[in-house]
């Protein structure tokens, strides 16, 4: 598993022909856009869950969650003027 902190306007390549952009957000939401071809199959993980019948498939899901709130060392400095 990779953790990456990323700038608005910001993206990821994953091979060739599939970039991930970072559009910015709120505290809660992160607006992403996604440029892949037309043969890769995307799947909000919300949708998965959903149609997830069986509770042991459901198990077997990856879950992950936000750290509430970063260490100082890693929290951008605000310039107040």
């Amino acid at each position: 598993m990779l953790r990456l902190t990323v700038s608005t306007e910001e993206y990821l390549m994953i091979g060739n022909d599939i970039k991930i952009v970072f559009l910015g957000g709120s505290k809660n939401h992160t607006r992403v856009m996604l440029d892949v071809p037309k043969e890769v199959n995307v799947v909000r993980s919300k949708v998965l869950e959903e149609r997830t019948v069986d509770p042991e498939e459901k198990k077997k899901l990856s879950h992950y969650y936000a750290v509430p709130e970063l260490p100082a060392k890693y929290r951008k400095k605000k310039n107040h003027s």
